[in-house]
């Protein structure tokens, strides 16, 4: 495994602070954000679809610092009834730069489509009243599903894999909805971005959601949330409050560590389940903690998971005797 950083975590400086932060820090791999959802401080897209020296300059500026480039992230709503194709276009050409730089993944969202005829994106979330049934049948039948064929050719014949990171205020947003999309569209190309912390506030054991996805794990985001439970006792995890209200929230993003009683233990059992499971590719730090700044988020963070993580292969085997 390769312990790395998103450099959006560090978006208020340049890209080459962002990468001399990461190289003192003592990470391996960086992933960058190229778009959409993104202000893509360390990328410009367009410059890298079209110019082949901004390509060598950017894996130059990396590989100077004795990083790999493990992903780009276009993390976005492609599936959006109104901005989607937008968003489309900014997928795709991620994945063209990703292919002319050698980058096996690119990390994304699964969109999520309106209701038919609606102007705005529709989380279904239950089962009933009946029109939300007509509406999942849409979604994913008429939107996702041609839409994400076509997607996934487009990725194969580049040799890129597709990362998805199961959302909330995504069509994928949990194992069971990550097992459909692969199911419909191949699982060779399509596989989990695992980011824990979203399935945290959602309620899933993620233990048991990494031994699910098993092999369909292409890329990890170390990322942790923490829920608050005087909040949750009154107002339950479903929250509408914006991040600037942390102490009120029932749950938020936090520095690694700092989600969980015991800290580093669950962290350490995330580790050796990934190691279970055949995992061996980058764990990716992600800062999105609003109460703590994001050079000592991403530095306590670093030094957490670097006593932690499994860099060697498993080389110990019982005597034969």
């Amino acid at each position: 495994m390769q312990l790395g950083l998103i450099t959006d975590s560090l978006g208020k400086f340049t890209l080459d602070v962002a990468l001399d932060l990461a190289a003192e820090m003592g990470l391996a791999t960086v992933e960058i954000a190229t778009g959409n959802w993104s202000e893509s401080p360390h990328a410009d897209l367009t410059e890298l679809v079209s110019d082949a020296g901004a390509r060598r300059r950017l894996l130059a500026s990396i590989e100077s610092r004795g990083l790999t480039l493990s992903a780009l992230n276009a993390n976005g709503n492609q599936l959006h009834p109104v901005t989607g194709a937008a968003h489309d276009r900014v997928v795709r050409d991620s994945i063209t730069v990703a292919s002319e730089l050698g980058v096996p993944t690119v990390v994304l969202m699964s969109g999520l489509p309106g209701a038919r005829g609606e102007s705005s994106p529709n989380w279904i979330t239950t089962s009933w009243p009946p029109e939300t049934l007509e509406i999942l049948d849409y979604q994913w039948n008429d939107v996702a599903i041609p839409y994400w064929v076509d997607l996934a050719q487009f990725a194969r014949e580049r040799d890129v894999r597709l990362a998805v990171e199961m959302h909330g205020q995504q069509l994928v947003f949990n194992v069971a909805t990550m097992q459909r999309l692969q199911g419909l569209v191949g699982d060779d190309v399509v596989g989990a971005n695992l980011d824990p912390s979203h399935l945290m506030w959602m309620g899933a054991d993620i233990l048991a959601v990494v031994r699910a996805l098993g092999s369909s794990i292409f890329h990890v985001h170390a990322k942790d949330a923490r829920i608050d439970r005087s909040n949750t006792a009154v107002n339950g995890i479903l929250d509408t409050l914006p991040p600037s209200a942390a102490t009120l929230r029932s749950w938020n993003y936090v520095t690694l560590g700092l989600g969980h009683p015991g800290g580093s233990t669950f962290w350490a059992d995330f580790v050796y389940a990934l190691r279970s499971v055949g995992y061996d590719g980058p764990l990716n730090i992600e800062h999105e903690d609003i109460l703590v700044g994001a050079v000592e988020g991403v530095r306590r963070s670093a030094e957490l998971m670097r006593s932690i993580i499994i860099r060697e292969p498993a080389d110990w085997t019982p005597a034969d005797i």
